[in-house]
């Protein structure tokens, strides 16, 4: 029963903290994976944050045509709704590099 209590104790501050991201930082999480935390990749893939946000646009749409190269992109952007990648575009070029 302790247990219980302390794991749900311990993911309030999960919960809040996820509903205060706004809906594109919601829907970009997903991104996190390979393009790091808020969009500043480690290393890898390419950094998102502070990416214009007709850039980003272009991209999520050159990748749903096949028109860019991907190995998962191309399947990621036909996901998302036009409305969600202007949201996720949004967030990313809002974040600081």
């Amino acid at each position: 029963m302790r247990l219980a209590f302390v794991c749900a104790a311990l993911a309030v501050p999960v919960i809040a903290s996820a509903q205060e991201l706004p809906v594109g930082g919601q829907l970009a999480a997903s991104c996190a994976m390979c393009h790091g935390t808020g969009g500043r990749s480690a290393g890898g893939n390419e950094p998102l944050a502070g990416m214009p946000k007709e850039e980003l646009i272009r991209k999520f749409t050159e990748f749903r045509s096949g028109a860019k190269p991907a190995t998962v992109m191309h399947q990621i952007a036909k996901g998302y709704t036009d409305p969600q990648l202007n949201l996720i575009a949004e967030y990313f070029s809002a974040q600081k590099k």
